[in-house]
């Protein structure tokens, strides 16, 4: 069993910077590829970044691409993703999640573990 926990969400202006980290609570999070999903009012869960198992690949959804970065640090078994350039539409719960497979998937429904969300609000 795997738990999640999520910190760094916040409020921010649009154009601003803010670091999501996903504490996991297991050593054996090493083995699992990580991904963050979000969530708007009355939309669907969609991806937003993932990373394999080892760090070394990474995916992007094309609205966050060139903005978003996620990275992970196993010994401290942690996942982050770094946000710049925040726009309005960026404002939804962000959820991170942990997946045993070793590649990243874009699917919700191929992650494992879910964390409890944290908010991230941009205004205009």
């Amino acid at each position: 069993q795997v738990q999640l926990v999520e910190s760094g969400g916040g409020w921010v202006q649009a154009g601003g910077s803010l670091r999501l980290s996903c504490a996991a609570s297991l050593r054996t999070s090493g083995n699992y590829a990580m991904g963050w999903f979000r969530q708007a009012p009355g939309k669907e869960r969609t991806f937003v970044a993932g990373v394999n198992w080892t760090g070394s690949g990474t995916s992007y959804a094309d609205s966050v691409k060139g903005r978003f970065t996620i990275s992970r640090d196993n010994a401290k078994n942690t996942m982050y993703l770094q946000m710049n350039s925040l726009k309005p539409e960026d404002t939804a719960v962000y959820y991170c999640a942990a997946d045993r497979s070793l590649g990243i998937s874009r699917d919700a429904s191929a992650y494992d573990y879910w964390g409890q969300g944290t908010q991230v609000t941009v205004s205009s």
